[in-house]
């Protein structure tokens, strides 16, 4: 039985490998270490299915070197062990570590000193950001490098490659060079994906007189491969852009994000950020938007998917072209940083059983009509100010008016003479 394609095709050299010339091309920091024979370690993190385990064992083959691999996720420190004392019987030595981001702080610190007295060579691969994922101590060995996804081009070369290669397809099935460049659209960037998606359509409608058709690709896979795990900073990524494209205004940026993330049908993480977004960057310029956002992640939830899609649509396009305020969010900020440092006693007055307090001196809960005078900040702060005014809508243009009114009204701390 054969192994899957997307194996089979995998590069052997740097040379072969598809893309990534920032990386691997003749300018780079890989080729030119190849070239001279000088290795070092490294840590390459991107989407899934960019290559980065490939190029890792690619170099080190290009380098004639022994090279160890093992995976995070099954790796104990046994595996750790062993691979040190293997590293000794085959001095130079490369480590390969996949998906490097799994190894917990325990053993990312037991393989410093061997990276430090050069036991091994490490190369890590991570689909995780390496400034938060890795320890700095890890981080300050490695030279960290970016895999990015691949271009649709790219793709299509590699998916060529492996129609016409004796390790691949082996020129027994024909595909329309459109049904190449649609595969190439789904995948994401990903070959591994476009690989996969080729051989099934090789054993579905494949034979010698005939041409395999986009329609026909399309009948096995229509849903591109969007990287949105909740585990992928991509997925982390995408939820930032969306909530930067609402605050920005930008209603065709932020409906395609958030059709990303419907896509993976991740309701919980839409939630979240859209009434994160709603609070933070629409706020008292708009309530009443606010409230509909809430209404619309409730009719989401009802409904569920696909027709949630339709709501919280709805509410995007809405939270884009609302006026826009970050009225209450500054001034609640500015409020933490302040009573962080600052813990100042509540007044007497205001406390909810005063002790040794004049009758005349206690809060007036029968006197409406002077709630507005009375002082509530310390003494010590009563002139500070945290809210920081806006004018973005009617709305707060009238909030503003009442705020000022009570400003120069003035307040008082003694409320026996109010």
């Amino acid at each position: 039985m054969k192994e899957p394609l997307a194996f089979r095709m995998r590069p052997k050299t740097l040379e072969e490998v598809v893309g990534q010339l920032d990386l691997v091309g003749p300018s780079s920091f890989l080729y030119k270490s190849k070239q001279k024979q000088i290795p070092f370690s490294f840590i390459l993190f991107g989407p899934p299915g960019t290559g980065k385990t490939t190029i890792a064992e690619a170099y080190s083959r290009s380098m004639g070197i022994h090279f160890i691999s093992l995976n995070a996720v099954t790796c104990s420190k046994k595996d750790l062990e062993l691979a040190r004392e293997e590293a000794k019987l085959y001095h130079p030595c490369i480590l390969i570590v996949d998906e490097i981001h799994r190894l917990d702080k325990t053993k990312q610190d037991y393989l410093l000193p061997y990276v430090e007295n050069g036991t091994f060579y490490l190369i890590g691969a991570t689909t995780a950001n390496p400034y938060i994922a890795l320890s700095r101590a890890i981080r300050s060995r490695c030279r960290i490098l970016e895999v990015k996804p691949l271009s649709n081009e790219d793709i299509v070369i590699g998916l060529s490659r492996a129609i016409e290669s004796q390790v691949g397809l082996n020129k027994e099935v024909s595909f329309a060079k459109d049904s190449l460049e649609y595969i190439a659209l789904l995948s994401g960037g990903d070959m591994r994906f476009a690989l996969n998606l080729l051989d099934i359509a090789a054993v579905s409608f494949g034979n010698k007189d005939h041409l395999i058709s986009e329609e026909e690709v399309s009948s096995i896979e229509s849903v591109p491969n969007i990287a949105s795990d909740k585990d992928e900073e991509e997925h982390y990524d995408t939820v930032s852009a969306l909530q930067k494209s609402i605050r920005g205004s930008d209603v065709n940026a932020a409906l395609y994000y958030l059709a990303k993330l419907c896509i993976s049908s991740d309701l919980d993480s839409i939630k979240r950020r859209l009434l994160v977004t709603a609070y933070e960057d629409i706020g008292l310029a708009n309530p009443n938007a606010v409230l509909r956002c809430q209404m619309a992640i409730k009719a989401a939830e009802d409904v569920g998917f696909p027709e949630a899609v339709i709501p919280l649509g709805d509410a995007v396009v809405d939270l884009c072209l609302s006026p826009h305020s970050k009225a209450g969010c500054l001034s609640i900020e500015k409020a933490m940083d302040f009573a962080s440092k600052v813990p100042l006693e509540v007044q007497d007055y205001l406390k909810l059983t005063p002790i040794n307090i004049k009758e005349e001196d206690k809060y007036p809960y029968d006197r409406p009509d002077i709630w507005e005078k009375i002082q509530y900040l310390p003494n010590s702060i009563k002139d500070m100010k945290f809210y920081e005014p806006s004018f973005n809508s009617a709305y707060e243009k009238a909030l503003n008016a009442n705020y000022e009114r009570m400003l120069k009204q003035g307040r008082s701390a003694d409320l026996a003479k109010l």
